[in-house]
């Protein structure tokens, strides 16, 4: 299966055969050739029924290879570093998936809030970059428009879907992104606001580490967040922040 890029006709990469397919390709060959002595396989089992047993058991199967394949793209979120902090000649800076993973506990550990799915909240802020498996990391220093930006990470969105199998969960994931892009609820808002919080207490941990000045996050981020959580959250990171500017320069 291959992965077109949103901006090419180019595939990003292209999916090999399931191991289960090489597996079963291998056991005819071993039958035809008629080699009596050769080895025989050892099977492992995987809990999924054979696929001769009935079309459940090919939907299993088939919904597995889809699982996994998604599952392989999402990696690229581990490996893919967060742009602004290369920029700023951060060595060996956080991935996508670090900073959605910290997201997601913010709002978990997030007080109650009326009227707040917090389970919505936290699934939104696992999704929220996914698309960047495929686009990457686009920030305001590329400068490209908002509108374009959106589109090519919705277009990646739905490629990632497609590999997903589309269904409930591929649904889910579509409707929790467009629900955060489009900030459309309580939940969005608030976890926008977590997206900035994440973004400055990454900030204020890189200028402690490498003694460097990240006014540009700061700056960036000053009244927009939108909800009493964000507000005391990024009031508390930008006190200490000034604690220590403060004794920096004295």
């Amino acid at each position: 299966m291959a992965v077109q890029s949103p901006l090419t006709s180019a595939p990003l990469f292209r999916f090999s055969r399931s191991a289960s397919h090489l597996f079963l390709s291998s056991m005819n060959s071993l039958k035809l050739s008629g080699r009596a002595n050769a080895p025989r396989p050892v099977g492992v089992y995987s809990g999924v029924e054979n696929p001769s047993s009935g079309g459940s058991a090919l939907k299993a199967s088939a919904d597995s290879a889809s699982a996994i394949d998604f599952l392989t793209l999402c990696h690229r979120l581990k490996t893919t570093k967060r742009k602004g902090w290369i920029n700023h000649g951060i060595k060996r800076p956080e991935s996508v998936a670090d900073h959605m993973y910290r997201m997601a506990l913010m709002a978990l550990i997030a007080g109650d809030l009326p009227g707040v799915n917090r389970e919505r909240c936290i699934k939104m802020a696992i999704v929220h970059d996914i698309a960047e498996a495929i686009v990457g990391d686009i920030t305001p220093s590329d400068g490209v428009p908002k509108a374009e930006k959106s589109r090519r990470e919705e277009a990646a969105l739905n490629e990632m879907c497609k590999i997903l199998g589309e269904g409930i969960r591929a649904d889910e994931i579509k409707e929790l992104w467009a629900e955060y892009e489009n900030n459309a609820s309580i939940e969005a808002s608030l976890v926008k606001d977590f997206d900035k919080v994440e973004m400055i207490l990454q900030a204020l941990e890189y200028e402690m580490e490498h003694e460097k000045v990240l006014d540009e996050f700061f700056i960036s981020t000053a009244g927009k967040f939108q909800t009493d959580v964000g507000k005391r959250w990024a009031a508390e990171v930008t006190s200490r922040r000034n604690k220590r500017l403060g004794e920096f320069q004295s």
